[in-house]
C-alpha cells in the first residue's frame, strides 16, 4: 500500500527506522545565536563553580588530605585531557547534541544514545543535588539570624518546599530566552568567583592557615596522616574529586547559540577549565589548611565551616553563606540550561518523544526545561526523605556516575574519529591526541570502578549508583523498542548516516 500524502517517508538504514521531516518541523525547534566566548566561560565557569562550594569536601573522608590531593590531580588531568580532545570535536560538529553527537558519529546510535542518556543523568542529579545544598544552607542562614522555618507546604518539609521554590525560579529564568539565561549565569557566576576570592584572602592573611590542619585524620592501622586510609582511599576519594570540574563538558552544548563555534567554543572552555583548576586549589589548600581535613571532611558547607572553625560566625561567614550562595545558583541556572539543551537535542533527532524540544517564542524548549526539573525535584525529595544525613553525598555520587558513563564513551568517540576520519575538518586540534584521550578514559573507568566496588563510607552510595544504571537500562529498553523505529532523518546529528548510506550506494552502483 502506497504512503498515504500526509504520512512521513520512512527510510530504514541498519538496525533503526529514519522519518523524513518537513521544515515545519525544524521551525517549531529553532534555536538563535547568542553567546561569544566572555559568556561562553561564564557558562563553563557556572556550570562547575559550585564544586568548588560543596561536596568535594566528601572526598577527605574517604581518602584523607593525601588521598584527596591525589584524586586531584588525577582529575586535573582527565578533565585536561578530555576538555582539550572535545574542544576538538565540537568545532568539527558545532551542534546542540555534543556529547550525543560525537559518539553517534562514529559509534552509532546505541552508542549516541548511551551517551547521550548518561550526560542527562550527570545533569538531573547535579541539579537534585544542588537544590538540596541551597535549601539546606538558606535555612541555615535563617537559623543563624534566628529565624526557625517549620511550616509543611503541600506535605513538604521546609528543606523540600524551598528546593521546589529554587527550581520555580530558575526554570521561568531558562525559559525567558538564551540571552537572559547566558547573561544572568555570567552575572551570577561572576559574584561567585569574587566570593571564593575574597574568602581565600581573607583566611590567609589572617593567619589561619595551617600545613598541620592536612593531617588531622587519625590513620587507619598500617597508613600514614598523608594516606589515612591506604591507596584504596585514591580511589575512593576520586568520584569527589571529579566533582571540583563536573559539568565543563556540557560547554559544547551551547553550540547552535554560539556566534562562532569554530573560535569561541574552544577558547571560552579551556579558559573556564584552567579558571576553575586555580580556584580549586585555592578552595583545597586554604580551605583544609584552615578548617582541619577532619572538621571539613563531613562539612555540609565546607568554606563557611572553615570560617566557622577560626573566626566564628563573623561578617566573613555571613558574605561567604549569603553571597556564596550564588556559586551554587550559578551550576544550578546554567546545568538546567545544559539537561536542556541534550534533551533538546535527542528529542529533535527522535530518541525521545518529539514534544520535547519543541522551542516557543523565546526560542527556549520549554518542556526540555520544565519535565526533567520536576524529575530532579522528585529525585531530591525521595532521597531527603528516606535519608537525609547523606543525601547529599548519594545525589553526587550518582551524578558523576552519570557523567562517567559519558566521559568513557566520548574519549572513545575521540580515538576512532581521530582514526576513521583523520581529515575530516577540525578548525581546532587536541594538543594531546589520542594519548591524552586515552588518559582520560583510564581515570574516568578507574572512577567508575571507585563507584561501583569502593563506596568508602557513604551509606547508600552503590545502591545510588545501581539505581543510576538502572535509569539506563530503562533508557535502553526504550529506544530499542520504539525510539529507534522514529528518527528523524533530517536532525543535524543523524544526517551523516544517510550521507554515507547514500554515498555507499553510488559506489555499489558504480
Amino acid at each position: 500500500m502506497a504512503d498515504r500524502p500526509d504520512e512521513p517517508k520512512v527510510e530504514k538504514v541498519g538496525v533503526v527506522e529514519y522519518e523524513h521531516v518537513g521544515t515545519k518541523y525544524f521551525e517549531e525547534r529553532s534555536l538563535e545565536r547568542r553567546a561569544g566566548v566572555i559568556l561562553i566561560w561564564g557558562l563553563g565557569v557556572g556550570y562547575v563553580i559550585s564544586g568548588e562550594y560543596f561536596s568535594w569536601n566528601f572526598g577527605l573522608a574517604n581518602g584523607g588530605w593525601g588521598g584527596m590531593l591525589l584524586a586531584t590531580i588525577l582529575a586535573i588531568a582527565m578533565y585536561s585531557c578530555m576538555v582539550y580532545s572535545i574542544s576538538e570535536m565540537a568545532t568539527a560538529f558545532p551542534v546542540t547534541g555534543g556529547p550525543y553527537a560525537f559518539a553517534r558519529r562514529t559509534m552509532g546510535v546505541w552508542g549516541g544514545f548511551a551517551t547521550g542518556i548518561g550526560a542527562i543523568l550527570e545533569y538531573v542529579f547535579a541539579t537534585s543535588a544542588l537544590c538540596t545544598v541551597i535549601a539546606g544552607l538558606v535555612l541555615l542562614i535563617l537559623e543563624e539570624a534566628d529565624v526557625t522555618i517549620t511550616t509543611k507546604i503541600l506535605g513538604l518539609q521546609p528543606i523540600e518546599w524551598i528546593a521546589a521554590l529554587i527550581y520555580l525560579v530558575f526554570v521561568v529564568i531558562n525559559l525567558s530566552g538564551v540571552q537572559a539565561t547566558l547573561v544572568s549565569v555570567f552575572a551570577i557566576t561572576v559574584v561567585s568567583v569574587g566570593v571564593l576570592l575574597l574568602w581565600g584572602l581573607v583566611l590567609l592573611l589572617q593567619g589561619h592557615f595551617d600545613t598541620s590542619n592536612f593531617g588531622n585524620i587519625a590513620p587507619e592501622a598500617g597508613n600514614s596522616t598523608f594516606l589515612p586510609f591506604g591507596l584504596t582511599g585514591i580511589l575512593t576519594a576520586l568520584p569527589f574529586a571529579f566533582w571540583w570540574y563536573l559539568a565543563i563538558e556540557g560547554v559544547p552544548l551551547v553550540s547552535e547559540e554560539t556566534r562562532d563555534p569554530s573560535r569561541d567554543l574552544p577558547r571560552g572552555s579551556l579558559r573556564a577549565l584552567w579558571t576553575l583548576v586555580a580556584l580549586s586549589a585555592l578552595a583545597f589548600f586554604v580551605g583544609v589548611g584552615s578548617g582541619g581535613a577532619e572538621t571539613l571532611s563531613g562539612a555540609f558547607t565546607p568554606l563557611s565551616d572553615a570560617v566557622r572553625a577560626t573566626q566564628g560566625v563573623n561578617w566573613l561567614w555571613w558574605i561567604v553563606s549569603v553571597a556564596g550562595l550564588t556559586g551554587f545558583l550559578a551550576s544550578f541556572h546554567s546545568i538546567i540550561f545544559a539537561f536542556s539543551r541534550i534533551i533538546y537535542a535527542l528529542s529533535r533527532a527522535g530518541y525521545l518523544p518529539r514534544f520535547l524540544s519543541l522551542t516557543g517564542p523565546r526560542k527556549t524548549p520549554y518542556f526540555a526545561i520544565i519535565i526533567p526539573s520536576l524529575l530532579g525535584l522528585i529525585t531530591a525529595i525521595v532521597y531527603i526523605k528516606q535519608d537525609p544525613a547523606n543525601a547529599l553525598a548519594v545525589l553526587t555520587e550518582m551524578s558523576v556516575f552519570g557523567a562517567i558513563t559519558t566521559y568513557v564513551l566520548m574519549m572513545i568517540a575521540f580515538v576512532i574519529l581521530r582514526r576513521r576520519e583523520p581529515d575530516v575538518e577540525r578548525p581546532y586540534r587536541s594538543p594531546v591526541g589520542i594519548p591524552g584521550a586515552v588518559v582520560a578514559l583510564v581515570i574516568a573507568a578507574a572512577c567508575g570502578f571507585a563507584q561501583l566496588y569502593y563506596p568508602g563510607k557513604v551509606l547508600g552510595a552503590r545502591a545510588g549508583v545501581v539505581a543510576t544504571l538502572g535509569v539506563l537500562a530503562i533508557g535502553f529498553i526504550y529506544f530499542a523498542l520504539y525510539s529507534r523505529h522514529h528518527l528523524v532523518a533530517e536532525a543535524p546529528e543523524e544526517e551523516f548516516a544517510l550521507i554515507e548510506k547514500a554515498e555507499e550506494e553510488l559506489d555499489v552502483g558504480a
